[in-house]
């Protein structure tokens, strides 16, 4: 089994997900993309030691982005692999020491 730091990239802080975090406790992290539910919710356990209850995942396809030059290209930006992970209601995840 891999170690959770390979699981675990980073977490995703945006409006949407300060407001998943606040009012359902549901927190979001960008994960490896070969990584399954099971290494994902092991992974949060064992860094941050709270149980989890649910681990949803997405995996967010490329965009189209136009490249600024002399000629018209385009570029994609990276594809990756989200997961949504739901904490009991008492627990808390402190995101400033991953």
């Amino acid at each position: 089994m891999r170690k959770p730091e390979e699981i675990i990239i980073r977490p995703i802080i945006t409006e949407k997900s300060n407001r998943l975090m606040e009012d359902h406790k549901k927190y979001t992290f960008e994960v490896a993309l070969d990584a399954t539910k099971h290494e994902i919710k092991y992974a949060v356990e064992q860094l941050f030691k709270v149980p989890v209850l649910k681990v949803n995942t997405i995996i967010v396809k490329p965009k189209k982005k136009r490249v600024l030059g002399k000629f018209r290209k385009y570029g994609y930006t990276r594809s990756y692999k989200k997961a949504i992970i739901t904490i009991p209601p008492d627990k808390e995840i402190d995101l400033l020491n991953l």
